[in-house]
């Protein structure tokens, strides 16, 4: 399973997510992370891009919302324990299980 995290330097909420992905990873022999620095607005829109952290699994933003902007921006993700900077690793197993 690939699994690519989309990213931009302003934004450190990423390295959360990268962590978390981490963990995930050495859990699972079947998956890969890749990381993919955003720079620019262009690469944003060509991308699609919906801020940072941006999960992908195959090629499909997870988490996207219907009618999300892209840019570079940080991103919040609703959790149980209210809106954070990255899923949670119980958000993440269950989108991967899903996959």
């Amino acid at each position: 399973m690939d699994i690519t995290l989309l990213y931009f330097e302003d934004c450190p909420n990423w390295k959360v997510a990268d962590q978390r992905l981490a963990a995930l990873a050495a859990e699972r022999t079947d998956m890969r992370v890749t990381r993919h620095l955003v720079e620019t607005p262009e690469e944003a829109e060509r991308t699609r891009f919906h801020g940072s952290p941006s999960v992908l699994v195959e090629g499909v933003d997870v988490f996207a919302e219907p009618g999300s902007e892209v840019g570079l921006s940080c991103r919040r993700y609703l959790t149980p324990d209210g809106y954070e900077g990255a899923p949670t690793l119980n958000q993440l197993r269950a989108v991967l299980a899903d996959a």
